[in-house]
């Protein structure tokens, strides 16, 4: 079963767990109660929420993402199990002995297969994707040419325009594409723990301030179908978060996505990536397994001809 994106935000509810349920509760009177089996991630994105430590505990036990935001949509602190995997500490070994050759290698295939959703995504949309397909042929080992950010400059312009500068603070589609990857980012970090690595142990990412690092990378190749999400709710007017527009946006994590094994949803695509990457870690050589495109609820958000032809 597909776990649910559970997001609170109505200000001022507490939650609490009773039995197998996560209660939301508003001036003392409990007004839902949500199964803890259904749930993958939960979003706390409102002003005053408290929490019980035994809801804290029982989500971590389970491994459920709790992200907390902050201003414009962005995370600001994270809630994850410590103990994600039953063997744990060797795939952490694992990760930790990853060779420089490896790592270099694993980004060449992280940023091949981000192009390549990229071009995915252009495609639904009825935009040229030549350019890209040039770049991603070239992308070497470690990307010491950085074809990741050339493709960047002709990928955006192509979605919104020549005058969209893709910012965590700017205006326009970006508030929608930060919300987006808000929820992306969460389902990759439950996907890392639950393969038992260390999601501050970056393949590519190295940064001493960022304790995410490893979930930044391998959401890379899975921004765009946020990317393609967001363009379509544009597409029909609707430039702004509101509730419809988060639902929409957290609905990115059943959209389906063909792979070699079949259609599949992405979050299941998230999990067999991180497995795919702790295997590679495991054995030296890169066996990354990213989806192939999106699949057909995907294509039906389209309309046969582009609006701005």
């Amino acid at each position: 079963m597909v776990s649910r994106v559970v997001e609170i935000t109505r200000a001022r509810c507490h939650l609490a767990r009773s039995r197998g349920f996560m209660t939301i509760a508003a001036d003392g009177v409990e007004i839902e109660r949500i199964p803890l089996d259904d749930m993958g991630v939960l979003l706390c994105n409102a002003h005053g929420l408290t929490y019980s430590n035994s809801l804290m505990t029982e989500l971590a036990s389970r491994g459920v993402t709790v992200v907390i935001c902050g201003r414009n949509y962005l995370p600001v602190a994270w809630l994850w199990p410590l103990d994600g995997h039953h063997i744990q500490a060797l795939r952490m070994r694992h990760q930790l002995d990853a060779t420089r050759p490896l790592c270099k290698r694993l980004w060449q295939a992280v940023v091949k297969a981000k192009i390549k959703q990229q071009q995915e995504t252009l495609k639904c949309l009825h935009l040229p994707t030549a350019e890209l397909d040039k770049l991603r042929r070239s992308v070497k080992s470690g990307d010491p040419e950085n074809i990741e950010a050339q493709a960047a400059r002709r990928y955006w312009p192509l979605l919104f325009g020549s005058g969209f500068r893709r910012s965590r603070f700017g205006d326009g589609p970006n508030p929608l594409l930060n919300y987006g990857y808000t929820v992306l980012r969460a389902a990759v970090a439950r996907s890392v723990v639950t393969a038992g690595l260390h999601p501050s142990l970056g393949i590519h990412h190295h940064n001493r301030t960022n304790a995410m690092c490893l979930v930044d990378d391998m959401m890379e190749p899975f921004r765009p179908q946020v990317d393609l999400t967001v363009t379509c709710l544009v597409r029909e007017g609707q430039e702004k978060i509101t509730p419809e527009t988060k639902k929409t946006l957290a609905q990115v994590l059943i959209m389906d996505m063909n792979t070699r094994q079949g259609t599949t949803p992405l979050q299941t695509c998230l999990q067999r990536a991180a497995q795919s990457l702790a295997k590679s870690y495991a054995t030296g050589t890169p066996v990354m397994d990213f989806p192939v495109c999106p699949g057909a609820n995907a294509m039906s958000w389209m309309k046969s001809e582009d609006p701005r032809a």
